[in-house]
């Protein structure tokens, strides 16, 4: 039976269908119906008063003597730069490991990769348990190997939470970067290191004129989703410190949850949740045309 081009465009159609619905609904109705809203005056406290109030939002949230806006973008710099850092270097070098087979790779890769498929909000709390300024087991190992002479308050000193969260969230997305790297190093053809080490080449050389360049758009794509994800996770914060003490820990996605569970106003919520959705369109725009254009250099 021959079916006619008409008629496939038409069963191609009805298979695209579900899935547009699925994203507008899912996904661009409510990011732009949270654009919209973020400049209106929609607070739970008076529905009353429910209306357009231009920018009023952005100037209350900026000039907030409580919660200084600069304070939260410096934190959410930090927690974004020192995650992202972190979790690309120790995966990438996790990933160069267990590319060559040794005995148990499986069992061991399994444990590994197994941290990513838990939830964010629990790996808080087990983290949390951890750095316990009373009972905690990291305060324990510091102070039998003579580190800490007393208990650190790492989640309750405005010193130590940002680096305490921090820590936590390298070994939650540490997973990430190995699978997706690792998935990429194996593609690379085995014959072009032998053509190397013929030509006298090192595993440094390799590494930097095989190895990156062979693997670099898998590495673009990866660092942009991270990012992306990092900026809008704030489970492991939530579940360590709630943003605090002193709003150490606090950053833009922790922030956008506050004003709504907390101060049930929709409207400054959903206006941080524009200043996320800015930030993340400014970045992906520059810095996929930095990576363009060192591509065509190369």
């Amino acid at each position: 039976m021959n079916l006619t081009k008409k008629t496939l465009d038409r069963a191609y159609l009805f298979m695209f269908l579900p899935m547009a619905v699925l994203l507008l609904l899912i996904i661009y109705y409510p990011m732009i119906r949270g654009m919209i809203t973020a400049f209106m005056r929609y607070t739970m406290m008076d529905l009353s008063k429910t209306g357009f109030n231009g920018i009023d939002n952005f100037i209350v949230i900026f000039k907030n003597p409580n919660i200084k806006f600069v304070q939260i973008l410096f934190n959410t710099l930090i927690w974004v730069s020192a995650s992202l850092t972190g979790q690309f270097l120790l995966g990438f070098a996790l990933a160069l490991l267990l590319r060559k087979p040794f005995k148990g790779r499986g069992v061991y890769t399994g444990f590994v990769f197994y941290t990513w498929a838990l939830s964010g909000f629990a790996i808080g709390l087990v983290w949390a348990w951890l750095f316990n300024g009373q009972f905690g087991v990291i305060n324990d190992i510091l102070m039998r190997i003579g580190i800490l002479k007393v208990p650190a308050g790492f989640l309750s000193n405005p010193k130590f939470a940002l680096p305490s969260v921090i820590i936590a969230n390298l070994w939650y997305g540490i997973p990430f970067f190995a699978i997706m790297l690792l998935a990429a190093l194996q593609s690379i053809p085995r014959e072009l290191y032998e053509s190397a080490q013929i030509d006298g080449a090192g595993k440094t050389r390799q590494l930097f004129r095989i190895t990156i360049p062979y693997i670099q758009s898998t590495i673009t794509s990866t660092v942009l989703l991270r990012f992306m994800w990092i900026m809008n996770f704030p489970d492991i914060i939530y579940g360590m410190t709630g943003g605090g003490p002193a709003n150490a820990t606090n950053i833009l996605a922790t922030e956008m949850i506050n004003k709504i569970t907390r101060n049930y106003d929709f409207g400054q919520g959903s206006a941080v949740g524009f200043i996320i959705i800015s930030i993340l369109f400014i970045f992906a725009f520059f810095y996929l045309r930095i990576v363009a254009r060192k591509e065509l250099v190369l």
